[in-house]
Formats: structure tokens, C-alpha cells, sequence
């Protein structure tokens, strides 16, 4: 094996739990796209085990994956578009978001033996999905076919506490809400609160709040709300590669595509057997990983399938060894924060990133 991907579920189910006790109420936890690059369902499974009480998806497709593995628990497939299998959803009592008319006509149509239970999403300052326009077209007539169990909107920039648009939202939503009730559906669920104002914006956690990169011990963001040390969180991934190569190289020796960087003195260097194939960023400057006790920054271009770092001259390193590209910290090692700042993008990138011929594997403790 040349990589390997270790998910500290202990890790996920601390997270859980507190996030849970933060928010005092009920709580969906995002896993979407593999769980955030984490395994589906397993880190499903671990969720529930610790409290969670739904699970929420993007797509049709891996809320079908949670029942095919024999997971109960309430699911919300949110993204979800017209000419979807919506009979299936309904078939494997998986809950379905509706944002247009054209959605809940096709939803309507699909209740034939048992009538679909759904979340309206609506738009309340996002402007991506939910209604918007055609929020004041939606009638009762609409809605008497389907089981309307739950409405919920999402914050544009709750990882920005003092932002004056997170009030704006809450209140359009609260009038959201009220239209509902006023078609006598008046115990739906009301979601809101994503990680960021989970952790934050208590006002927002109404009946469920939905967890997703917190749930993985990362922060929404290091900049405004701190770091997962100081959310006590506890990150649960941690990405380890093979050296396929480690070498003497002089001073002055250009290195990787382009000849972009040189060494600047004589040195060792390391070819980590991972690369942009694998979800490395092609573009990171100033990460690298954990060897022998120290820091190894990488040089040069990250290529497909590997990328090499200074090792330093007095290295004691050696071909095949084995490295930490990233971590929780805790040992002084690279974080998905550190990776994500060196790649101009964030942690949620870094971590969802890593590709299928890493595979994953499951432990109780990492550290």
C-alpha cells in the first residue's frame, strides 16, 4: 500500500455529541460527498451511534447507498431535481427536498400507495437553491398529496458571526415558516443552522440543526471562528503516504516540472507516492509533511501521482518510509487547515478531495 486514508471514528462521535449538546436539539449529520472524503457509511453509522438523529445527503443516489447498507435512520436527500426516481425515494422512505413547483408536482404525482415525505427548501438570502419566485405561488393545493415534514433554508455567511445578512435570513425564514403553518402543516421541522451557527448563532438552531465540517472536527473557518483546538473539536482524518524514493541531491538542483523551485542547499529529498490524481493540490506552496519528528516542506510542482519534499541534509530518512501529510496537529504535523491555506482554498476542499485509489481505513483512536 502506498497511501492510506485512517478515519478516527471515536473522533466523529465526540464531535457529534458535542455539537448535539452545543446546538439542544435535534441534529442531521452531512454525509454528503463520502462523508467529506470520510466513507459514507461508516461515518454514518458512527454519527447515529453517538446521537445523531437524521443523516442528509446531496444526492438520491447516496441516500440509497445509507438504505442498500441497511442504515434506518430518517434521511433528507436534498438535492434532488425534477425527472429524478422520486418512486424510489418514496419506496425507501427516504425524505426528499422540494425548491420549485415543477418538484412538488412531480413529488405529487410520484405518491401513489404512500404519500413522499418532504423538507421545502426555500431561499432566504443564499440565492442558490429554494424557492424564491414562486414562494408566493405555492398554495395548500400543492401541498395535498405530500407530507410536508420538515422547511429549511441555508446561511450565506454564518462562519460570520456579525454579519447583519444572518439576522436578515433568520427573519425571512421565521415568515417562511409561518406561511407553511398557515397550510396546517404546523409540526414541521424547522433547519437552519449549518456548522458555523450551530457553533454560534443559537437563535438559529430551531429543530434540528444540520452538522457537516464540524461533524469531522474541522472548523467552518480558522479565520473568524477560530481553530478545531479551540472548538474543541477533534479532527478525524489523518492522510499517510509512502516514500517512494528518498535521495542526495546538490545545491541548486532544479526540481519537478517547470524547474520551478531549486534546492538551496545540498540536501535529501523525498518523492511522496501521492499527487493531484489522488487530491493533493497541484497548486499547494508552503505544506508538506510530518517525517522523522519534523516538518518537510514540499518543492517543486505537485505531478499526478507524486510530490517530493526537502527532507533536509541530515535527515535519517529512507526510501519506503512512511509519512504524515496530514493530521489533527497534535504532534506538530501539517493540518487540512495548514494544507488548505497553501493551496488558497479551505479544509472542506482538502479533505473531500482525496481520491478513490486511497482507500480508507477505520480505527477507534488515530493517536
Amino acid at each position: 500500500m502506498r497511501a492510506e486514508v485512517i478515519v478516527d471514528l471515536s473522533a466523529i462521535k465526540h464531535n457529534v455529541e458535542l455539537l448535539k449538546k452545543t446546538a439542544g436539539t435535534k441534529l442531521l449529520a452531512v454525509v454528503k460527498a463520502d462523508a467529506y472524503g470520510h466513507g459514507l457509511v461508516p461515518v454514518a453509522k458512527a454519527a447515529i451511534s453517538a446521537g445523531a438523529d437524521y443523516l442528509g445527503v446531496a444526492l438520491l443516489e447516496e441516500a440509497i447507498a445509507l438504505r442498500e447498507a441497511g442504515i434506518e435512520a430518517p434521511i433528507l436527500a436534498w438535492l434532488v431535481q425534477p425527472g429524478s426516481d422520486f418512486k424510489k425515494a418514496i419506496e425507501l422512505d427516504i425524505d426528499v427536498a422540494a425548491a420549485s413547483l415543477k418538484a412538488l408536482q412531480e413529488i405529487s404525482d410520484a405518491s401513489e400507495s404512500k404519500k413522499a415525505r418532504v423538507h421545502l427548501e426555500v431561499d432566504t438570502g443564499m440565492t442558490r437553491g429554494g424557492f424564491l419566485s414562486e414562494w408566493d405561488q405555492l398554495t395548500a393545493e400543492h401541498l395535498k398529496n405530500v407530507e410536508v415534514v420538515g422547511i429549511f433554508s441555508h446561511f450565506a455567511r454564518a462562519d460570520e458571526p456579525g454579519e447583519a445578512q444572518n439576522d436578515e435570513q433568520l427573519a425571512r425564514f421565521n415568515d417562511m415558516v409561518e406561511r407553511v403553518r398557515s397550510f396546517g402543516f404546523t409540526n414541521v421541522i424547522r433547519h437552519l443552522s449549518n456548522s458555523a451557527a450551530t457553533i454560534k448563532n443559537h437563535a438559529a438552531a430551531f429543530d434540528m440543526v444540520r452538522t457537516g465540517i464540524a461533524m469531522y472536527g474541522l472548523s467552518p473557518d480558522v479565520k473568524t471562528l477560530g481553530n478545531s483546538q479551540s472548538l474543541a473539536l477533534r479532527p478525524a482524518m489523518q492522510l499517510r503516504a509512502a516514500m517512494y524514493l528518498v535521495k542526495d541531491v546538490p545545491a541548486d538542483t532544479p526540481v519537478g516540472y517547470g524547474a520551478s523551485e531549486s534546492t538551496t542547499a545540498d540536501t535529501k529529498l523525498g518523492v511522496i507516492a501521492m499527487g493531484y490524481a489522488d487530491g493533493i493540490p497541484r497548486i499547494a506552496h508552503g505544506a508538506g509533511v510530518w517525517s522523522a519528528g519534523k516538518k518537510a516542506f514540499s518543492i517543486g510542482r505537485v505531478s499526478m501521482d507524486q510530490f517530493v519534499v526537502d527532507l533536509g541534509a541530515q535527515s535519517k530518512a529512507q526510501s519506503g518510509d512512511w509519512v504524515v501529510i496530514f493530521g489533527n496537529g497534535s504532534h506538530g504535523e501539517f493540518t487540512a487547515d495548514d494544507w488548505g491555506a497553501a493551496s488558497q482554498t479551505i479544509n472542506y476542499e482538502i479533505v473531500t478531495r482525496i481520491g478513490p485509489r486511497v482507500p480508507r481505513i477505520y480505527a477507534a483512536h488515530v493517536y
